[in-house]
């Protein structure tokens, strides 16, 4: 069966299609959903007609391409928006789906779910809007923490001043607690670890294959944030061929997630390009 998951989030709409237990491809589209939620608290009209229509095309495209089942999520900015019910209601208008949008709690279980599996170990999904923190072992969930802080929010709010970052994140660290994850292999999943790893890595195409498994250090995570901090965002596009809405926000991404780390007393982590949209189809059909 050829199955796909649309996965709209703060800062893209993502497509994958799956058959027999395979990943076919995965695509990508920047549409900003979540930008200014921070300051209005609501979708603007023009991010819920760009994500709209983003859905819509994938809709066709998976139809195209032979789909028998087409799920769409959304996460941190639709649920969090005074007016998310306007966004379901609109891509519902022009494609005929409904859209779950997913508490904090599923968030991170399908990020878990599609990058760790019933392994021991935990995950770190940094997105436009929230940022989850799950560990798991001996097939139990030993901690699981959703925040509301992501790259997206942090440009709106301190866009790539080092300082106004380093401010608006340290009280959103002690959201997650007390607890430390130096004793568990952990994961980086989401944007701001597949773009560090590709940049890490001198990709200028991105190469799921060559992200899946390699490793990020804290050390590298803080280089990579200055020198991103440092970088004009028409450099940043260049050096990582993508665009500005993706550049612009990496910065901020890359310094949370180095805070983050430090926070959880996390030396390193393992990037992986398998993820929610995985994670979400296992969790709806017990496999992909």
């Amino acid at each position: 069966m050829v199955i796909s998951a649309i996965d709209i989030g703060s800062n893209s709409v993502r497509l994958a299609t799956f058959a027999d237990g395979k990943t076919l491809y995965k695509v990508l589209t920047t549409t900003r959903l979540g930008e200014g939620l921070s300051f209005s608290g609501k979708l603007s009209p023009v991010a819920i007609e760009r994500s709209a229509k983003a859905v819509s095309d994938y809709v066709q495209k998976a139809k195209n391409d032979g789909a028998q089942k087409i799920y769409a999520f959304a996460t941190a900015a639709v649920r969090g928006a005074q007016n998310g019910k306007k966004f379901l209601t609109r891509v519902k208008s022009l494609c005929g789906i409904d859209v779950e949008v997913l508490s904090g709690e599923t968030e991170a279980k399908i990020a878990i779910l599609g990058a760790v599996g019933n392994r021991d170990g935990g995950i770190i999904d940094l997105g436009g809007a929230s940022t989850e923190v799950t560990v798991q072992q001996g097939g139990k969930t030993l901690y699981s923490k959703s925040v509301d802080i992501g790259a997206v929010r942090l440009y709106d709010l301190a866009g790539r001043d080092k300082q106004k970052l380093t401010s608006v994140i340290l009280p959103k660290l002690e959201e997650y607690g007390s607890f430390t994850a130096e004793n568990f292999d952990m994961c980086g999943v989401s944007g701001t670890a597949t773009t560090l790893a590709a940049l890490k890595l001198g990709l200028k195409v991105y190469d799921p294959k060559k992200i899946q498994g390699s490793t990020l250090t804290i050390s590298e995570v803080e280089n990579l944030a200055d020198l991103l901090l440092a970088t004009p965002i028409e450099k940043i596009c260049d050096m990582l061929t993508v665009d500005s809405r993706r550049a612009d926000i990496i910065a901020g991404g890359a310094t949370l997630l180095a805070m983050l780390m430090k926070k959880l007393k996390i030396d390193k982590i393992t990037v992986s390009d398998s993820d929610n949209l995985e994670g979400y189809v296992i969790l709806k059909e017990g496999k992909l």
